[in-house]
């Protein structure tokens, strides 16, 4: 009996994007409908929406009047249809008027220190939800901290990450390499380090690919 085929799957993507969870929920869906005849081995690469933001975040409808030219009611229509899209994925999006954008550099960090860890995935999505769902500062230390806790990570290990420069020139090195590879918006799917899949498809564009290209090609 030959072995289970290995599926590669990177992942460019930033916590406050979205769509970055958005498309994961529907790239998760495709995954399990070959559960048992594939292996996905997924790796998560830094992209940061918006590297200038100051610490103090930014109010989230200045930020895209100012960023994308969107009004009031349009940032507001936006929020509404990604808070049903979620709803469709499992994900809650508890998003509002007051939310902030915030910086996300050192939590690119905590997340390639997770990745040597085996934790990658699970800290993700775990800053995801803490983000959208619960409301939390995602560029706030001790915020961070507690999430690296709720994912099995060392708490003081992770504190004391932040409060160095560690994992910094990787996470530089990451953003420069998919930059040079014409990543310019997220979320963006690598399968098998040859198929680009970019942005938050359907689960059905997914699974086409795993079962025509990835599953024929191991075959």
């Amino acid at each position: 009996m030959s072995a289970t085929p290995v599926i590669t799957v990177d992942i460019v993507s930033d916590i406050v994007c979205p769509w970055c969870i958005i498309g994961y929920k529907k790239l998760e869906k495709a995954m399990l409908q070959f559960e048992g005849k594939a292996t996905f081995e997924l790796t998560w690469h830094a992209f940061e929406l918006n590297p200038a933001m100051p610490p103090e975040g930014q109010d989230i409808t200045e930020h895209m009047a100012q960023k994308y030219g969107a009004t009031a009611e349009q940032s507001k229509a936006n929020r509404e249809r990604m808070r049903q899209a979620g709803q469709d994925l499992d994900f809650t999006f508890n998003t509002h008027d007051n939310m902030r954008m915030v910086n996300t550099f050192d939590a690119h960090r905590l997340l390639h220190w997770a990745g040597e860890t085996g934790k990658q995935t699970a800290l993700k999505l775990a800053l995801f939800q803490a983000h959208f769902t619960d409301g939390k500062n995602v560029s706030d230390h001790d915020t961070l901290v507690a999430v690296a806790s709720s994912v099995g990570l060392d708490e003081k290990r992770a504190r004391d990450l932040l409060g160095t420069d560690l994992y910094a020139a990787e996470v530089r090195a990451t953003e420069s390499e998919w930059q040079e590879r014409f990543i310019t918006g997220v979320p963006a799917f690598i399968f098998n380090k040859k198929f680009m899949v970019p942005g938050a498809q359907e689960t059905d564009v997914f699974a086409n690919i795993i079962e025509n290209k990835l599953l024929k090609e191991a075959a």
